[in-house]
């Protein structure tokens, strides 16, 4: 039998493909390498825009902050000029009381009988006065206390002073309902 060396084959085969195993080796590491460059790169691109959206929507939601801040101080003023506005018409609203009130304490006066003071608190007018005789005062807290512009009358003092009686009356105000005003 011949003697075939197949030694140098095998070796020259093995190192072949020992070389082609290195070189495919080389090349996925390599495609790899690219691949998770790529994808890296990919994400950064994404983050870079996404932190450029949230930045644009924060500068945004501050104008916006701004914006309600000026609406609330607008919404402020605005209650403000209402108070006053009501503060107003309430004043020129009560202007007519006032003196219809004043109307009313001559129209109640009977014959006999003088005011020396009228003193207003709140609601309330406080009233100083000189009568001829008690019935005098008895017919003012009458007519007083008839009147829709005033409540019940609270005496608090009578004294006798030369031929005059000096009365001290509380009465409060009332604020009449339109068309009971208006007769």
């Amino acid at each position: 039998m011949a003697r075939i060396n197949l030694r140098p084959w095998r070796e020259e085969r093995n190192a072949a493909l020992q070389k082609r195993f290195v070189v495919n080796l080389v090349t996925a590491a390599l495609l790899g390498g690219l691949a998770v460059l790529g994808v890296s790169y990919y994400y950064d691109l994404q983050m870079d825009r996404q932190q450029a959206r949230n930045n644009y929507v924060r500068t945004e939601i501050k104008k916006l902050d701004k914006k309600i801040e000026e609406i609330k101080e607008l919404k402020r003023q605005r209650e403000r000029l209402l108070e006053r506005l009501n503060a107003i018409q309430e004043l020129q609203g009560n202007r007519p009381v006032i003196v219809r009130n004043f109307d009313e304490l001559v129209r109640v006066l009977p014959d006999g009988l003088y005011y020396t003071s009228l003193e207003r608190k709140e609601d309330r007018v406080t009233i100083d006065g000189l009568a001829e005789v008690n019935n005098d005062v008895s017919s003012l807290m009458r007519h007083l206390n008839d009147s829709i512009w005033f409540g019940e009358p609270s005496l608090s003092r009578v004294t006798s002073a030369n031929k005059m009686r000096e009365f001290d009356l509380s009465v409060p105000l009332e604020k009449p309902k339109a068309e009971e005003a208006e007769q």
